[in-house]
C-alpha cells in the first residue's frame, strides 16, 4: 500500500504522454521491466487511460471451489472487487498471464465504468469484447475469451501486490494505458515523471516536425548540436506563445 495520492495535474499530464516516453524515462531511472505484456486495448479510446492500482489475484480453479454456484457468494472477491474499486482508480488483475478464460465480462466492466473507475487491465481474458470496447472507460487484456473464469481462475486476494503481464504491481501504483498497452510507473515516481515526460513530449514533436521538413537525425536526436537547440528554443517560444 501507499499513501501517494495522484493529483489533477500530475493525471492530465499523464494524459498527454506516451507510454514510449514513459518507458525511457524508467529506463533512465534503472527499471527496465514496467511496460505489461501482451495486453492490449479492448477498443481505442479518444483519452489516454491513467490512474492508480486497485488490484485482484487470481489463483488456479480448483473444481471443488470453483463451481457455478459460488458467483451466488455475496463476498465473492471478483465481485467484491468491482463493487469497492475506488473512483478514478484502475482494477488490475492477475490471470497468471492465461488468456484460455474470462476475469470478467460487460456486465461486470460496466458497473465499473458506471462507478466513475478509470479503467481495467487484466493479463487473463475478457468476455462480451463488443459490448466492453461500446464503454467510454478503457480495458486491457490478453484477448476474448468465452469460458467463465471458474473453468481457470479462482478469485482470491483484493488489493495485494500482484504480478500482471510480467510486471509487479503494487496497489497505488499509477498506469498509463495508450494504443501500445500499459505502463506501471511506481507510485513514489509519478510526478516526476509526468513533469519530465511532459517537456520529453514537446521536444519530440520538434523533432517529427524537423525530420518531415527534411533534417538528417544526426545531432537532432538526440539533440547534440547546439543549433537544433536554439531551433528547439524557439520553437517552444512560439508554441507556448
Amino acid at each position: 500500500m501507499t499513501d501517494y495520492v495522484l493529483s489533477d495535474t500530475t493525471r492530465d499530464r499523464l494524459k498527454r504522454i506516451s507510454t514510449a516516453s514513459i518507458a525511457t524515462q524508467l529506463y533512465k531511472r534503472g527499471l527496465r521491466n514496467q511496460f505489461i505484456q501482451g495486453v492490449k486495448p479492448v477498443a481505442k479510446k479518444a483519452e489516454t487511460m491513467v490512474g492508480q492500482a486497485f488490484t485482484l489475484r487470481y489463483i488456479p480453479a480448483r473444481e471443488d471451489r470453483n463451481t457455478l454456484e459460488e458467483f451466488r457468494n455475496p463476498e465473492h472477491p471478483q465481485r467484491v472487487a468491482v463493487e469497492t474499486c475506488p473512483p478514478g482508480q484502475i482494477l488490475v488483475m492477475d490471470a497468471r498471464q492465461d488468456a484460455t478464460a474470462a476475469t470478467a465480462g460487460s456486465i461486470l466492466i460496466t458497473r465499473m465504468d458506471v462507478r466513475g473507475c478509470a479503467g481495467v487491465v487484466s493479463d487473463g481474458g475478457f468476455r462480451d469484447f463488443d459490448g466492453i470496447g461500446a464503454l467510454d472507460m478503457p480495458a486491457f487484456c490478453a484477448g476474448p475469451s468465452a469460458p467463465t473464469n471458474l473453468t481457470k481462475h479462482e478469485a482470491l486476494d483484493i488489493n495485494v501486490p500482484i504480478g500482471c503481464g510480467g510486471v509487479a504491481v503494487f496497489p497505488g501504483d499509477v498506469l498509463v494505458g495508450d494504443g501500445d498497452g500499459v505502463m506501471v510507473i511506481p507510485a513514489h515516481l509519478a510526478d516526476e515523471i509526468a513533469e519530465v515526460c511532459a517537456g520529453m513530449e514537446d521536444f519530440e514533436a520538434f523533432v517529427l516536425e524537423e525530420v518531415l521538413n527534411g533534417t538528417p537525425i544526426i545531432g537532432l536526436y538526440p539533440c547534440t548540436k547546439e543549433e537544433n537547440q536554439k531551433n528547439f528554443d524557439a520553437w517552444l517560444a512560439r508554441k507556448n506563445g
